[in-house]
């Protein structure tokens, strides 16, 4: 089932998706080499529970931190521990709030010192998906118009979609209908309409799309153990078109 938002539910999501823009913010000041991905984990807790919020992914599940932290080869799911950042990797981040019965969502990948000229293509080309999929989040286009627009996007630099994991819509839930694939064909899929809010998250591969999930249960990475970038906005559809909600 659809649950399309008010727009005094629009806001309180905004208040949720500006605490977690915050947040994101801070961490891309901190990610550099010899910081450890638990140390990330720590600081966002402390800050999403100083802005009166909480943490969405923190139980969810049986999930036991604050982020998914997703270093390298790592598509999605990573789990923050010990592991030291390093000159020339990349790292995702996703980052969830709760605040006042609503869900924000948002997700970067960031390089950590200087990259290869590969990762920073693949970085540059994550960035620009998305975007190239919110464009067309507007009433009265088709889901998969989306999902397209990401596709485009990621493959004409040669880069694959990952197809085992997608966005979703978010509100009340975490996760709420409809999925999101970054994959389509523009002109099928339902109708978008105004009060929906989705979380578009294209999951871009360096080489092969094919992922598998490690013995943790949760770590996603590529089956070639190449390169992953993630990028994820919260956005909702309105009658003037896509307003981002994790955008500061």
């Amino acid at each position: 089932m659809i649950i399309l938002k008010s727009r005094d539910e629009i806001e309180k999501m905004r208040a949720s998706n500006r605490i977690v823009a915050h947040v994101m913010a801070l961490l891309r000041e901190q990610v550099r080499p010899g910081v450890t991905t638990a140390e990330l984990d720590r600081l966002a807790e402390r800050e999403i529970v100083a802005r009166g919020g909480q943490p969405a992914f923190k139980g969810y599940r049986g999930f036991r931190h604050t982020l998914c932290i997703s270093v390298n080869e790592v598509v999605v799911h990573g789990i923050p521990g010990d592991r030291v950042l390093c000159e020339g990797d990349i790292v995702g981040i996703d980052c969830g709030v709760l605040h006042d019965g609503f869900y924000g969502d948002h997700a970067w990948t960031f390089p950590v010192g200087k990259v290869s000229e590969n990762a920073r293509r693949l970085l540059a080309n994550g960035e620009r998906s998305l975007y190239a999929g919110i464009a067309k989040a507007t009433a009265e286009n088709r889901l998969y118009d989306i999902s397209e627009a990401v596709q485009v996007e990621a493959e004409q630099e040669g880069f694959s979609i990952v197809r085992d994991y997608v966005g979703h819509g978010i509100g009340k839930s975490l996760h709420e209908e409809p999925q999101v694939p970054n994959y389509g064909k523009a002109g099928t899929g339902m109708k978008l309409r105004a009060g929906m809010v989705l979380a578009i998250e294209p999951m871009i591969n360096e080489g092969t799309q094919e992922t598998e999930v490690l013995t943790d249960g949760w770590t996603v990475v590529t089956k070639d153990r190449k390169l992953s970038v993630h990028f994820e906005h919260s956005v909702a559809i309105t009658e003037h078109g896509p307003d981002i909600l994790s955008k500061l």
